[in-house]
């Protein structure tokens, strides 16, 4: 009989190694809590036990959450490893493994399958759910990052490890389908549980930015810049909502300052410090504001993703980089790869491509300002960017860009509704005080 032992919540590990063990359950502690010990945990787990074999996928799943194609080659070695050492593993363990190779063959949906059917036998698989949460969130399936996290959530008490991690993905998950009053309420919960879940800090500043109380968005961020200095580059997404606050409340001097010691992207250009900083910048451009060299700089690290077509969403602020600083060539280069994904449908098959490719061209063309084309492309998919991933606050900045390119354009009826509906919506929105 092989040897097991089990994690932090009771569940399987084939292993003979409490070392190998241990090392995986803080793995994915340290993952959950978004620390940079994740991946030399899971390294570690490989040391203790080098035929340990969800070991061997877990860190192929923590390659794969760095989003680049360049780590492919890695995760791929991981997956074999772990394939190699299948022998005797548990249901839930073979199953992550499956998931594993669906993921990096950009079958994204699959993986989510995997999951949840894990997710159906072993509702505190805590990796799981927090996986298929990542992943419906790029998916943009909102419903799922509600749903899941609420159908695993009876399984979990006060005294389960992990419990604050499910409620604050629940409360994601509402604040997504639009249910902030809920969502707030948990999130709260989730932080007083658990205040080194990062994702339920989050949660709660997402309820605010979308019932514009930016001033108790700036309370409810008010750390020193210092305080996540252990977290890896998802906390500067939280000093992003920092900043969308202070825009919104007129402050770009703190703004600015949050881009200069946060925000902005280091060399390696991680593609959420990329998404961070193109959707900042743009959105003083769209009110004039001159932000110095801090274009070029963005744009110069922005060109070393353009054949990088891991995920829609990056490849948009990629693009919003390049046209920021005026490098068209390079844009429409982006558009090229973009395009020559129709002829590759098995390199990205959850990649919304139609729908990025429109959005892409329209944000070319009317920074562009040659034609009308740009517009048109804008309109006709506004309602269905859900697809390229994201968040509600992320993806504003596309419905601002297009309300900006009908203005410019001339076409009143359009601009007009547009102005209506936000108006209705955000009502307090500075650019929507800033066009009258």
């Amino acid at each position: 009989m092989t040897a097991v032992q089990h994690d932090q919540r009771g569940l399987v590990l084939t292993t003979s190694s409490p070392d190998a063990a241990n090392h995986v359950n803080r793995a994915i502690s340290d993952y959950l809590e978004y620390r940079l010990t994740a991946m030399p945990a899971a390294k570690s787990a490989i040391e203790s036990d080098p035929t340990f074999a969800f070991a061997h996928c877990l860190r192929g799943y923590f390659l794969m959450l760095i989003g680049s194609e360049a780590i492919i080659p890695g995760a791929k070695k991981s997956l074999v490893e772990a394939e190699s050492n299948i022998e005797g593993v548990s249901e839930r363990e073979y199953g992550h493994i499956q998931a594993l190779r669906a993921w990096i063959d950009g079958r994204l949906s699959d993986a989510g399958h995997q999951w949840e059917q894990i997710l159906l036998a072993e509702p505190l698989d805590l990796l799981a759910l927090r996986l298929h949460h990542f992943n419906s969130f790029w998916l943009g399936r909102a419903d799922l990052l509600r749903d899941v996290p609420a159908s695993v959530l009876p399984a979990y008490s006060t005294t389960v490890p992990g419990y604050g991690n499910v409620l604050g993905m629940l409360a994601f998950g509402l604040e997504e389908c639009g249910e902030r009053h809920r969502a707030e309420a948990l999130g709260r919960q989730a932080v007083e549980h658990c205040a080194d879940d990062l994702w339920a800090v989050h949660a709660v500043a997402h309820v605010l930015e979308g019932d514009e109380r930016h001033h108790e968005g700036i309370r409810w961020l008010d750390y020193p810049l210092s305080t996540w200095d252990d977290r890896n580059p998802f906390k500067d997404h939280l000093w992003w909502h920092k900043a969308l606050h202070a825009y919104e409340l007129g402050d770009d001097e703190q703004v600015l300052e949050l881009y200069d010691d946060a925000i902005q992207v280091d060399p390696n250009g991680f593609y959420l410090d990329i998404q961070n900083a193109s959707s900042l910048l743009y959105r003083l451009k769209l009110l004039g504001i001159d932000v110095g060299d801090r274009w070029q700089a963005l744009a110069d690290i922005a060109e070393t993703r353009i054949g990088d077509h891991s995920q829609a969403f990056t490849d948009v602020h990629v693009l919003l980089a390049l046209v920021g600083a005026k490098r068209f060539d390079a844009a429409d280069q982006l558009l090229q790869g973009i395009e020559a994904l129709s002829d590759q449908p098995a390199r990205r098959p959850d990649y919304p491509i139609e729908i990025t490719r429109k959005l892409c061209r329209g944000i070319i063309e009317t920074n562009r300002g040659t034609s009308t084309t740009g517009l048109d492309d804008l309109l006709s998919v506004r309602r269905h960017l859900q697809v390229i991933g994201g968040s509600h606050a992320q993806r504003d900045i596309f419905a601002q860009i297009t309300i900006d390119a009908a203005k410019k354009s001339g076409v009143e009826d359009v601009t007009r509704s547009l102005l209506a509906e936000r108006h209705t919506l955000k009502p307090h929105s500075r650019f929507l005080t800033a066009l009258h």
